[in-house]
């Protein structure tokens, strides 16, 4: 079964018991791949600490930090294999995606995904895993692309996420939703998407916010 889990903000505790849901043993007998590569650029790394506290004060002890800048497809099939959860921390999306590419984490994740693992993502690590990454255009979120022209991503899901959603950002998501081929789900920061095999769930806090007409197969 594909499990996914993606939301705006990590594991705040408005959605953090949906998530350990999908779990299928407790927190400290679970190994964690978590990559902050998506920050790796910034020179406040102060979400990667949070998330990283975050997920010890659930209860993960098993922790192993993954950066796609040092890694190939090889490495991270051997590494990503061995966990249980693969956690993809927030930053750029553009950054990101470029190390997705390079690294060959785009072809490896795919075939874990399917043998059972569980993705996390986070911001950006829910971005990659879109069709595209075009609403990291929006919002003023990522100027800095790092020359990436090509916004296809992983399309891990049939819709477009933009997250840390608030009510200032509905007419800028209204007008992109009338420019984009693809439905739009808006996240807050107490919200995240549920995703087991292809039937997803919006959980959370919060009004669900819905932007083009979402097909359910």
């Amino acid at each position: 079964m594909r499990k996914l889990f993606l939301t705006s903000a990590g594991l705040p505790g408005e959605t953090r018991n949906y998530f350990l849901q999908l779990l299928t043993k407790e927190p400290n007998d679970t190994k964690v791949a978590f990559i902050p590569t998506a920050g790796d650029h910034e020179k406040n790394k102060k979400y990667i600490k949070l998330a990283l506290n975050e997920l010890k004060r659930i209860g993960f002890r098993d922790i192993q930090i993954i950066d796609l800048k040092t890694e190939n497809k090889r490495s991270l099939l051997n590494k990503l294999s061995d966990c249980d959860v693969i956690y993809v921390n927030g930053g750029n999306s553009f950054y990101l995606l470029y190390h997705v590419r390079r690294s060959g984490f785009d072809k490896v994740v795919k075939k874990l995904i399917n043998k059972g693992k569980i993705y996390v993502g986070v911001s950006a690590g829910s971005y990659i895993a879109c069709p595209s990454i075009e609403a990291a255009t929006w919002k003023h979120q990522d100027r800095n692309r790092f020359g990436i022209k090509d916004l296809s991503a992983l399309n891990l899901v049939s819709f477009l996420i933009t997250a840390h959603f608030t009510e200032n950002y509905r007419r800028i998501v209204e007008r992109e939703a009338k420019k984009t081929k693809y439905p739009i789900i808006a996240l807050n920061d107490k919200q995240a998407i549920l995703i087991k095999n292809k039937e997803f769930t919006i959980v959370g806090k919060g009004k669900i916010n819905v932007f083009n007409k979402i097909k359910r197969s």
